[in-house]
Order: C-alpha cells, then structure tokens, then sequence
C-alpha cells in the first residue's frame, strides 16, 4: 500500500509541476498563467481532484480495486505521452522531461499496483 500510495503521490507532484510549466509558458490569452493566480489555483485543484479516485483506491489491497486504479492509471499515461508531443511542438525540454518521467513513475505506479499482494500463498494437501 505504501508503495502504491508514494508512485500515485509522486505522479501527483509531477502532474502540478506540469501545470506550473503551463503557466509559466502561457501560448495565448486564454490559458493559465501566474498573473491570474486564483484560475491557477484552480487548475492544481482540479488536478488533485482528478487524482483523487487512484490515491483512495491505493488504500485496498482487492484484485479488483486494483484493476480500476490501473485503468484508472492507464489514462494518466496516455496524459503524460500527450504533454511528451506538445512539448516537442513548443520545443521546451522541460516540458518533454516532465512528461517523460510522469509516464515513466505511472508506469512503474500501474506495475506496482497489479503485482502488489500477489504472492502466492502456499497450498497444502492433507493426505
């Protein structure tokens, strides 16, 4: 569980930094920036609102909770593997190594999410 919780934590961080990356670079006047900082507070908010059904769903440890959270994931990657295209059609390296290692965390979050609790447990036979 703790492992689970810190990658959906760690990918968190990772999807504010991308907002923050977002408003620093602003490409128009109808997008987030930091002159307008209540419409950023909004944003992150809305973020930690969408990351909110994988940080809960990290608390079981049920085969299918932990299908749904990867599913779930599953999204946040392909979010990830879109902000990696818009960073090379803005051509900003920060914006690319950012969505690089979310995907890279997330991955590595849906895999520790599926293997964990796994283990086989022992049968026995009573003859």
């Amino acid at each position: 569980m703790v492992i689970r919780l810190s990658m959906v934590g760690l990918t968190l961080v990772f999807a504010i930094i991308a907002v923050l990356l977002g408003a620093k670079y602003p490409t128009g006047p109808n997008t987030i920036s930091f002159d307008q900082p209540i419409l950023l507070m909004i944003s992150i908010g809305m973020v930690v609102a969408l990351f909110l059904p994988p940080i809960i769903l990290a608390f079981f440890d049920h085969m299918v909770v932990r299908i749904v959270s990867a599913i779930y994931q599953a999204f946040i990657v392909i979010t990830f593997l879109g902000l990696i295209l818009v960073g090379f059609l803005i051509p900003s390296v920060w914006v690319i190594g950012i969505g690089i290692m979310g995907a890279i965390v997330n991955i590595g979050s849906i895999i520790a999410t599926m293997v964990a609790g796994t283990k086989g447990s022992t049968v026995t036979s009573s003859y």
